[in-house]
């Protein structure tokens, strides 16, 4: 199985429904997701966009790299510039993407839609290609 970190800066977004969607969707490869500076809090949006798509697990949170750092990732992607630009040294060396979405945050739930949809569309074939 392998190992996908997806990174932005606060977790509660864009990563979330990124981690949701690479588990949902990309067999042989498990997800995992943090932010930079964590919020702590799953965006109400981010939760009712992917209940919709059938694919929110309880297990999805807002998590910090201290978290996950010392797990054995295969890609680390980063999802917002802030998240590519303070990206944190790894144990070891582990290849870095970046495929930037806009923030929803804040927006109306339209906004959530989308962003779901573009990471699908967009991001879901780049990581296959990469890890299988």
């Amino acid at each position: 199985m392998k190992k996908v970190l997806i990174l932005c800066t606060g977790n509660s977004c864009r990563s979330i429904i990124a981690e949701a969607l690479v588990n949902a969707h990309l067999k042989g490869i498990e997800a995992y997701s943090a932010g930079v500076r964590a919020t702590g809090k799953v965006n109400a949006y981010a939760k009712k966009v992917l209940e919709e798509e059938g694919i929110w697990k309880e297990s999805y949170h807002s998590k910090t790299l201290d978290e996950v750092i010392d797990m054995d990732f295969d890609l680390v992607v980063t999802v917002c510039d802030h998240a590519k630009e303070s990206c944190p040294m790894f144990p070891r060396p582990i290849p870095k993407i970046h495929v930037g979405f806009s923030d929803p945050d804040g927006k109306d739930y339209g906004a959530f839609i989308l962003t779901c949809k573009a990471i699908q569309a967009e991001l879901l074939p780049i990581i296959e290609e990469k890890l299988l």
